[in-house]
Parts: structure tokens; sequence; C-alpha cells
């Protein structure tokens, strides 16, 4: 595999860091980016930051798959299917898609068919953590005929990148099992942190969790999470939502996945109402549960 020019499709949080993290890499002459925020109400700030970045901007989904070598989909969990559906009208035969979105083995799978059915490589990944602490060496699983030959590239470059399978569907099936534990443990800890600061118990309550679970920090972990899913509430409700398709596509009622979901979008609605304005992102915890209860009083 040779890439000589890399498109990002979705330049949000993760593909901002991408497309920073990967410029200048061997054999990479330019890093390209196509967002629909280029031609919404953010378009001038979001161009002016590419620019200064060093990002060539595209003003298409096809204009970007036209123009690259390797085509990167980073968007949220909902668009993952319509994004390569887009893709694949455009992209270069030979060219590689690799696929980070947070979706279900099932629709990795109809996603890979669309791209290959054009022409192009298919490759899965299963991002393994929050990318902003680690940059481009975020741990990547990857999945399909062709992630051993893609991690050995990214591996060169600096990427923490392994192959886990050749059958697509593995690596995605890890990153949502996973998901269903730490997106559930983040809906679990503001349920319960809110609830007992409602009834005013919390100083009970974190020193059992912390006698339970003496390795946790669990007012750093409260803070983290409230933080976590205030500003990513959406994002995540979408991936658990992909991983409760996860779950039934291996037999299962995803009750619990379903019911993760549905508190994510709440948190996530309460932040679009403006609940939890002018909260610090490194604010306590219980400054994130006090707005809760505000806002359930008003």
């Amino acid at each position: 595999m040779n890439f000589k020019t890399i498109g990002l499709i979705g330049y949000g949080e993760v593909g901002k860091i991408f497309c920073a993290g990967l410029q200048g890499k061997d054999g990479v002459e330019g890093v390209h980016a196509w967002d629909r925020k280029f031609v919404g109400d953010t378009a001038a700030f979001e161009l002016a930051h590419a620019e200064e970045a060093g990002v060539t901007t595209q003003m298409s989904s096809s204009a970007l798959c036209k123009a690259s070598d390797l085509v990167i989909a980073a968007v949220t969990a909902s668009q993952s299917l319509a994004v390569a559906e887009e893709a694949a009208k455009s992209i270069r035969p030979g060219s590689v898609y690799l696929d980070l979105n947070s979706a279900s083995p099932g629709t990795k799978q109809r996603s890979a068919e669309l791209i290959e059915a054009a022409g192009a490589r298919y490759v899965e990944a299963g991002v393994m953590t929050s990318v902003p602490p680690y940059g481009i060496r975020v741990p990547l699983l990857l999945g399909g005929e062709h992630a051993g030959e893609l991690a050995i590239l990214l591996s060169a470059w600096g990427m923490d990148a392994k192959a886990v399978s050749e059958k697509l569907g593995v690596a995605s099936a890890i990153k949502m099992c996973r998901s269903v534990m730490i997106k559930g443990m983040e809906a679990l800890v503001i349920e319960s942190y809110a609830t007992a600061r409602a009834y005013g118990v919390e100083d009970y309550v974190i020193p059992t969790l912390e006698e339970t679970f003496p390795n946790m920090d669990w007012q750093k972990t409260g803070a983290y999470f409230f933080s976590r899913v205030v500003q990513h509430g959406q994002r995540r409700a979408e991936e658990m939502r992909e991983s409760a398709n996860t779950v039934r596509e291996a037999g299962f009622e995803p009750y619990m996945t379903a019911s993760i979901a549905d508190k994510q979008q709440w948190v996530a609605d309460q932040a679009k109402a403006g609940v939890f304005n002018g909260v610090g992102k490194d604010a306590a915890w219980q400054e994130y549960a006090d707005r809760l209860l505000a806002a359930r009083k008003g």
C-alpha cells in the first residue's frame, strides 16, 4: 500500500486530530477533508481551521474520494452506512476505505459490500478508547481481508494499529461489546450520583464504592464521566444504538444497551437545552448534578 493523499470524511474532533497527525507521514503529500459543516452555519470557522492546519478542504464527498488514495470515515454512528453509500459512488478503484465509525458488525459488513462493489478495499476499525489523549496513536483494531497490510503501514507511521481478523465484523464486535460496559458505567454513574445528590447521601454512597472498588478514584471518575457525556452525549447515544444493534445481531434483546442509549440521549438533550452552560470542563461532578437537580425543580 502506498498513499500519497489521505482524505477524512468528517472534520469533527476525531477528524481534526487525524488530519493533523497524518500530515508529513512517509509518502503522504497531502491531507484532505470533507464535512457537511463546510457548507453550514459554521462553515467560515471550520474552513479557517482547516486552512490554518494545512488541510485541503473538499466541498463534497465525491470530490474528496476522487482526490484520495486512503479515505478515512470518522463520522457519528448514525451516519456510518449513509457515508459509505455516498463514498461508494465516487471512490477510486484500488483505494482503501478505513471505517473508524462506531457501528455494529452488520452495519460494517453492509458498508464493506458497497465499497468493495465499487472496486475499493474496505478495512474496518474499532477505536478502543477516547481519541484526544492519544491522538493518532489511539489503539485501533483492524478487520477485513486487507487489515494486516494496512496495520503494517499505519504502525510504520507511529500508529497503534493491530489486525485482529480477516473476517469483517470481529473488530467492531470487540469495540461495541466494550462500549456497552464503558458507556453503561457512564450512564450508571450519572444516574446514581445525581440521585444520591438529590437525597443528600453522596458522602455515604461514594465511600462504599471506594471500599468495593479501591483502585478507582470515584470522585474524579464521576467528574470525568459527567463531562464527557455532557460534551459528547449525542455521539455516545448514537454509538449505543449501534451497540444495541450488535446485541440484536447476536440474537439477544438489548434491554440494558437500549436504556444506556436513552440515558446518554437524555443528558445530550439537557446539554442542548443549556442546562450545563457555564460549567467548566474540569468541574466537579457535583456541579453537573446540581444543574440537573435545578432543571428538575424548574
